[in-house]
């Protein structure tokens, strides 16, 4: 998308335009960022590391949240 190199801050503006959740295995960002200035979902995904094989094992308690989370509203997921 070409987003590399943008601050957490840009980039969660950049991903409100098109997007209604963001994913990321980034758990410091509820930290760096006031998440509820912002019209998007954050899911923070709490695995070894952000490879496929570490994070595809979440994904379906991704899906089931998926429906239910907010604008603004944080959640993260754990294995």
């Amino acid at each position: 998308m070409g987003w590399a190199g943008l601050t957490n801050g840009e980039l969660l503006r950049e991903a409100e335009r098109d997007f209604d959740v963001f994913i990321t295995g980034d758990r410091n960002l509820s930290y760096q960022q006031k998440v509820s200035t912002f019209d998007i979902a954050v899911v923070i995904l709490h695995a070894a590391s952000t490879q496929l094989h570490h994070t595809i094992p979440l994904m379906p308690k991704v899906l089931e949240l998926l429906p239910k989370i907010k604008p603004a509203e944080i959640v993260s997921v754990y294995p």
